[in-house]
């Protein structure tokens, strides 16, 4: 499956050399003892995720922008059955809210979809946003509106000195008294510049299809078991969403793997997708063979970090701002009691 470039998770044999150092302490992460600090330290951050977004949205005045309306793992072998009871036990006892549904109470949700599905499991406490740019775009706009400036350089290295921190940027030098960190994959050649520590971050490239013309075929975010991604309803159409493919940062996108996404769909539908005009695209997903982010201040507080989320950085980026806004601000005890402790998270972990 590694080596099939269209399989749901792939590897470039090119890429191979570089990937095994981290492919080795992603095993290693796996033993009982790492993997228990894992799903606690993704837990907390996924439990506390929902609720950020929401004061975040609110202090802005657009919870608009945050459909809280489920999602649908789906299954369509009887023989899946057993993989889907073991998942289902598996989140309760993480505390997720999860229902089994059968095949006609999802026929009955969601009347396009294939007879051949036998059932899934409905996570009620889960949401999306309908256009991630526009909420970008909005919190741009408020930012602003309190008198952030935006500068827009490319930050070529950097130093930390007494006095702050000094960046060296296509434009010239630029110096600041803090530096967050918070460029994704990638994050690791400044945080060595300014910290000394190498961090064994990589990127796992992920595809995804927009189709403009399928907005009404779901209602809510629907995933298959079996085939391995996932749909979501969107403003500009039906986001098909999935693969994983370890290539680097440098490597060209292979955007057959974004249609082969369409493929997939194929049969799960009483009437195929529509894929006319359809936009493929790649984003990197900065990952951490522990799948943990890192989150943390350092150099004495003139450097914060905030990088590493995988595959829930939207999911996580509320909470991680709160976390980084009470490492620079004092905040009450109450405000701290109600976020996760980041121990997990801290740079010194590698």
């Amino acid at each position: 499956m590694l080596m099939d470039p269209m399989g749901p998770l792939r590897l470039d044999w090119k890429y191979m050399p570089r990937a095994l150092p981290w492919f080795t302490r992603l095993l290693l992460n796996l033993r009982p003892a790492p993997f228990q600090r894992t799903v606690a330290g993704i837990r907390a951050l996924n439990e506390s995720s929902l609720g950020a977004w929401q004061r975040l949205l609110e202090a802005i005045a657009r919870p608009d922008l945050l459909k809280e309306d489920g999602s649908l793992l789906v299954f369509e072998r009887a023989e899946s059955r057993q993989a889907i009871d073991a998942l289902q036990a598996r989140m309760r006892q993480q505390g997720v809210p999860v229902d089994l549904w059968q095949a006609r109470t999802v026929r009955d949700v969601a009347p396009q979809l294939s007879e051949r599905v036998e059932g899934g499991l409905f996570f009620p406490s889960t949401g999306h946003f309908l256009d991630p740019y526009r909420v970008v775009c909005e919190l741009v706009k408020a930012a602003q509106a309190s008198g952030v400036q935006f500068i827009k350089q490319q930050v070529m290295d950097g130093r930390v000195q007494e006095s702050g921190v000094s960046l060296l940027t296509n434009q010239g030098s630029l110096t600041a008294r803090q530096v967050l960190i918070a460029c994704g994959a990638h994050s690791a050649r400044l945080t060595a510049a300014l910290t000394g520590k190498k961090v064994p971050l990589d990127t796992e490239r992920g595809y995804h299809l927009m189709l403009p013309h399928e907005h009404e075929r779901l209602p809510f975010a629907v995933t298959s078991l079996e085939r391995k991604f996932i749909m979501t309803p969107m403003a500009d159409g039906l986001r098909l969403a999935g693969t994983v493919e370890f290539a680097g940062l440098d490597s060209p996108p292979s955007m057959e793997r974004a249609w082969q996404l369409h493929r997939l769909s194929k049969g799960l539908f009483k009437r195929d997708l529509n894929a006319d005009a359809a936009t493929p695209w790649m984003g990197f997903r900065p990952s951490l063979p522990d799948s943990l982010p890192i989150i943390d201040k350092v150099c004495d507080g003139k450097v914060l970090l905030a990088f590493g989320h995988q595959h829930l950085g939207l999911t996580q980026a509320a909470v991680t701002a709160e976390l980084i806004g009470r490492m620079v601000l004092p905040v009450s005890t109450a405000e701290v009691n109600a976020l996760p402790a980041v121990e997990a998270y801290r740079l010194d972990r590698f």
